[in-house]
């Protein structure tokens, strides 16, 4: 079986994918000026594993308005070569 995967700026899709992964948006703390939140990322917690402390939780709102701000897409891959669910996604040039 192949792996599939695509690459979207689309705020439904995005989140629909990090949702049923169990994923929140976070930001670095620290990072963010004014009403950007910084350095984005998702937080898919792992089995058993500990939550970073420096990262904060953020408003779907608030990651999406610093995602497109930093015209960026992000790219996920949606099922591993195995056929089971996958986590691997990054966020990359929207351009």
């Amino acid at each position: 079986m192949a792996s599939s995967s695509g690459t979207t700026t689309n705020r439904d899709e995005n989140r629909k994918w990090v949702e049923e992964r169990g994923g929140r948006p976070v930001t670095v703390t620290g990072t963010g000026k004014g009403h950007h939140a910084g350095v984005l990322r998702i937080n898919v917690d792992e089995p058993g594993g500990d939550d970073d402390d420096r990262l904060e939780d953020i408003s779907w709102d608030e990651f999406f308005d610093t995602f497109e701000e930093s015209k960026l897409a992000f790219l996920h891959q949606d099922q591993t070569f195995g056929g089971k669910a996958s986590r691997f996604f990054k966020f990359v040039n929207g351009d």
